[in-house]
């Protein structure tokens, strides 16, 4: 059976197009774009929000990255996605890297990045400022986990840090600053040398971003 994931470079394809590359999964990749003229026909059948990842797989599909990541985990018999005692805690950072640390890096890069690449407006410095303020308290307690150890769960790498720095691969436009946190930083970098999450597209068609006025 055929499965394909579809995707684009923004930071939620981008982390399912890595995760397929560590997984090594067997799912044929596809840039996709469902807003673009005369593709939302196509793809609302895959995903009525018309929005990427989208995995499809036989007449099924899936959407949502994090959906996508467990059911990649699935098929290749892997732990990343873990299934045993750590998965409550695998889940606790899924989702408080959603409310917290993810929802700050998202928006000072909405501000700094995405309105500026797509012409929306002038950066908003109450908006950036309040985004910054949220960074700094869940930057803290992030640093606080990683301290000591590589990975956010104990039994090593997993979904939750590929899922915390989904957002990290555009700091070169968010300009946040990691380096106030040395336990961050250092997880930063593990992640960045790993060819999957530092270079997902590599090899295949990948149109890149507009860039950012400097």
């Amino acid at each position: 059976m055929t499965c394909t994931l579809y995707y684009s470079r923004n930071p939620n394809p981008r982390l399912a197009v890595a995760v397929a590359r560590y997984l090594a999964a067997p799912v044929e990749l596809e840039w996709a774009a469902p807003l673009a003229p005369g593709q939302a026909d196509r793809f609302r059948a895959l995903n009525p929000s018309l929005r990427v990842p989208i995995l499809a797989e036989g007449a099924g599909s899936l959407w949502e990255a994090d959906a996508i990541a467990c059911r990649l985990s699935q098929m290749q018999g892997s732990d990343f996605w873990r299934s045993g005692a750590d998965l409550p805690d695998m889940i606790r950072w899924i989702s408080w890297a959603r409310d917290h640390f993810m929802r700050a890096c998202d928006i000072v890069h909405f501000e700094r990045g995405t309105k500026q690449r797509y012409g929306l407006g002038p950066v908003d410095e109450g908006v950036l400022a309040q985004g910054l303020s949220l960074f700094h308290e869940s930057a803290a307690v992030l640093d606080a986990q990683l301290r000591g150890r590589e990975w956010l769960l104990a039994s090593g790498l997993s979904y939750a840090d590929f899922r915390m720095a989904a957002f990290l691969p555009f700091n070169d436009v968010a300009r946040l600053p990691l380096s106030d946190y040395p336990a961050v930083e250092r997880w930063h970098q593990r992640l960045t040398s790993m060819p999957a999450w530092a270079d997902p597209f590599a090899g295949l068609n990948a149109p890149q971003l507009p860039p950012v006025p400097r």
